[in-house]
């Protein structure tokens, strides 16, 4: 499933440079992450690398977007145009 940033960020800037896939962007208030490019680092890393550099742990699953490792492998492989 893709992450999404909850609404306690504190615009620490700790997660855009670290997204692979530049999926984060500064959104009107707080980070946001793009569902469509978001891979949970799957291609890249073991984790999402954000997951692991939020120093509040706001970054979470996003039950909106579930999505299974198979179908995060195939976003990466779309994404990087490796079909």
């Amino acid at each position: 499933m893709a992450l999404k940033i909850l609404d306690s960020c504190i615009n620490c800037d700790m997660c855009d440079p670290e997204c692979p896939n530049g999926a984060i962007t500064l959104g009107a208030e707080i980070y946001e992450i793009d569902v469509d490019k978001c891979t949970e680092c799957v291609g890249h890393y073991e984790k999402p690398t954000c997951v692991s550099v939020c120093p509040i742990d706001c970054v979470k699953p996003d039950i909106d977007n579930v999505e299974d490792e198979e179908a995060l492998l195939a976003k990466f492989t779309r994404l990087y145009h490796l079909d």
